[in-house]
């Protein structure tokens, strides 16, 4: 496994990291759970990543007994949370969802109580909330780290512009501002990663923790015949998330990907995290796997790096077309 700073701070974070979203309680139980974290901390993940939205806070449940059982050294793993969409989705109340000092401040302390640990390694703001003066929010997030709730915080899905807002105010009342941001990165979605954040990578730095390395199991190739009925694109109350991905012309890119991944004797899901993590600027790239058979490949990420040649990287270019467009001035 290699190992990547979180930005310009001190944090090592894997180069691959496993996450929770839409699989827990939905796919995965305790039981699955306890094994496919059990392979990614063997094989030198540290990073879980976890969010108080995610199965209504029951996400967090099962990692947090997944955690208890295992009983690993607390220094060597870090897990976060995220704040923002509360845990009662449509009937939250007021308060129980934003950015404000009570939802933030409240949502950590629930956290630690379903994750069962004393302190959050890294806690994002999972989406901007127009509604709250930023000030409000990094106020909050700098309490928590006096606090020794969490040690990092930063943002999920914000703009460049609405980072470098919070960094302006971190500095201006000297507190300690944004370390990270976790948004969406993969051969289909590049704007945020390869364009939006250019001017913060190098200026105040900014650490990555990639989410949908394979565009929601699109990447892997499995849906390239119809969708399996074991997959999260089968699941009722994600059919908002196949409607996104299932386009025509996305399946004809990932069917030609599939080719070059059989040139290179790799799976395309290997192919495609490789592809990920081949950018300097990530961090770390979150795996989703819901089967053991699933999460071994995706490790595999790793060794398909080195294959990922400037001639390779060019036929995948051709093929995908999703560069984003950097103006130059």
């Amino acid at each position: 496994m290699d190992y990547r700073r979180l930005g310009k701070s001190g944090l090592q974070l894997s180069v691959l990291s496993y996450g929770s979203w839409v699989s827990f309680k939905n796919q995965v139980d305790d039981k699955i759970a306890d094994t496919l974290m059990g392979i990614a901390y063997d094989n030198g993940i540290n990073f879980f990543d976890n969010a108080e939205g995610y199965a209504n806070g029951e996400s967090e449940k099962i990692m947090g007994r997944v955690l208890k059982m295992k009983n690993w050294e607390r220094s060597s793993f870090t897990v976060s949370s995220k704040v923002f969409f509360g845990i009662h989705g449509k009937d939250n109340k007021p308060n129980q969802k934003g950015l404000s000092r009570k939802h933030v401040i409240e949502a950590c302390h629930e956290a630690l109580q379903r994750l069962q640990v004393e302190y959050l390694d890294l806690y994002f703001c999972h989406r901007p909330d127009k509604n709250t003066p930023i000030e409000e929010t990094v106020w909050a997030m700098n309490t928590l780290i006096q606090q020794g709730k969490i040690l990092y915080w930063g943002t999920s899905e914000w703009s460049g512009v609405e980072i470098m807002e919070a960094h302006r105010v971190a500095r201006e009342y000297k507190l300690i501002g944004p370390t990270m941001e976790q948004s969406q990165y993969n051969l289909f979605e590049r704007g945020k990663i390869e364009k939006d954040y250019l001017g913060i990578y190098e200026t105040v730095g900014l650490g990555t923790t990639i989410w949908s390395p394979l565009a929601s199991g699109l990447l892997t190739g499995k849906y390239n015949n119809g969708i399996p009925a074991d997959s999260r694109l089968a699941l009722e109350d994600m059919s908002w998330l196949k409607d996104r991905v299932l386009v025509d012309d996305k399946i004809n890119k990932v069917k030609q990907l599939t080719e070059v991944s059989k040139e290179l004797d790799v799976s395309t899901a290997a192919l495609a995290i490789a592809w990920c993590i081949k950018n300097p600027h990530v961090t770390t790239a979150i795996l989703g796997a819901t089967k053991k058979e699933q999460l071994m490949d995706n490790l595999k990420a790793l060794e398909v790096v080195e294959k990922l040649t400037p001639e390779v990287l060019e036929k995948i270019e051709k093929i995908m077309q999703s560069k984003p467009v950097i103006d130059e001035f």
